[in-house]
């Protein structure tokens, strides 16, 4: 006979953990199913393992959708001074590292420590390394075959996640539920991921992997131009660093990026203005804005040689130099994909939602939270923001 609950939440990470516990403490049934063993991996390796759990400035300005208002109800509804209430609450410590971005002091398993008491406080049913075989609904309920049996319930709230980080058990479970029940999937792509180049543009920069420095970089036309100044981390395969991932999240394939490596200097007319004072060589004179081992590799790959005098080159020559360093234009031929992603771009469409409840129009009491959602957050805390917020407004609407 099949055990029957309120709500099931398919999928116990940030949105599901979030969601099962605030059904729990308004009184509702709820059973919580995941197909792993461990709770939240996600949260768990999140922040080099201090889970940067939301940003003090999240709003609807730092996400990106299809349907770009949706995301307005839930974040306005529960904002991150109300997850600092929480953490309050479970005396869980925490500090502010960079751009509002909040870290645990100790470790990301004080949430998830705090989210089980929570959800152990609503009297939630578990169900860990549990397979959900399929979802159908009934007259009255939804009928769930799992590994471990049929289980009913009223309202089932996907919580699954998106496509990245497959090794921690990442699926596309919640497309398939959409399109099974006839919901619209915005098609889903690695986001916040490293950038590649093919291994002929990308030689001469190999030898300058592991250097990482501040940048200011961009991609789009005029019209769409996005940009962002973060550190900006050299690799093997290509570009990353957190402004190479919160970039990665706009970039459209075969369109290229532009890097200015020095913000803060019009590269170009310092050489010019100062070429015939300047007593070092090209790149003894440039090494002291950049890097050495970087100015070399740029200097080679660019075709500049780096023992010059600055004073014998041609004021043009030193234009185009100050041009490649201050607008380094370069086209990536791709990602390092759903391996390295920290978040998944695309998902199930919000126009098929309520933006108050999180609900489906076309199958009552099928609801879709946190990263299955086409509402993809910047770096920086803003898609747990969005988990603890979707979660939330579904919990609020069982």
């Amino acid at each position: 006979m099949s055990q029957q609950f309120d709500v099931a939440v398919i999928g116990a990470g940030a949105a599901g953990l979030m969601c099962a516990a605030e059904a729990g403490k308004r009184g509702k049934s709820v059973l919580l199913l995941d197909h792993a063993e461990r709770l939240a991996e996600k949260i768990r390796i999140s922040g080099g393992g201090r889970c940067n759990f939301t940003n003090l400035y999240a709003g609807p300005a730092n996400f990106l959708s299809a349907n770009p208002h949706f995301c307005k109800s839930a974040l306005s509804r529960y904002t991150p001074q109300d997850f600092l209430a929480l953490l309050r609450r479970h005396q869980v410590a925490w500090h502010e590292k960079h751009k509002g971005q909040l870290f645990c002091d100790d470790s990301a398993e004080d949430i998830i420590r705090m989210l089980k008491a929570e959800c152990d406080a609503g009297d939630i049913q578990w169900r860990l390394g549990c397979k959900v075989e399929d979802v159908q609904r009934g007259r009255e309920h939804y009928d769930i075959l799992t590994s471990r049996g049929p289980m009913q319930a009223r309202n089932v709230v996907v919580a699954s996640g998106g496509l990245s980080i497959p090794k921690i058990g990442a699926t596309d479970f919640a497309h398939r539920i959409a399109r099974q029940f006839g919901l619209k999937v915005i098609e889903p792509r690695p986001a916040l991921v490293p950038l590649t180049f093919d291994a002929p543009t990308w030689a001469p920069f190999v030898p300058l992997a592991g250097i990482s420095l501040e940048v200011d970089i961009e991609t789009g036309d005029k019209k769409n131009n996005t940009a962002f100044r973060e550190d900006l981390l050299f690799t093997h395969r290509g570009l990353s660093g957190p402004a190479v991932l919160q970039i990665s999240s706009f970039w459209q394939a075969g369109a290229p990026l532009r890097i200015n490596l020095l913000p803060e200097l019009d590269l170009g007319q310092e050489l010019v203005d100062n070429k015939t004072s300047i007593k070092k060589n090209l790149a003894n004179h440039i090494s002291q804005y950049l890097p050495a081992r970087l100015v070399d590799g740029l200097l080679a790959a660019h075709g500049f040689v780096g023992d010059v005098r600055i004073a014998d080159m041609p004021d043009k020559r030193l234009r185009l130099l100050g041009e490649k360093l201050n607008r380094w234009e370069l086209t990536p031929d791709g990602s390092e994909g759903y391996r390295k992603a920290e978040v998944t771009r695309g998902g199930v469409d919000t126009r098929e939602l309520s933006q108050q409840s999180m609900m489906a129009t076309k199958a009552p009491g099928l609801y879709f939270i946190g990263e299955a959602v086409d509402v993809t957050g910047w770096l920086g805390g803003y898609n747990f923001q969005w988990a603890w917020a979707s979660g939330v407004a579904a919990a609020r609407a069982l």
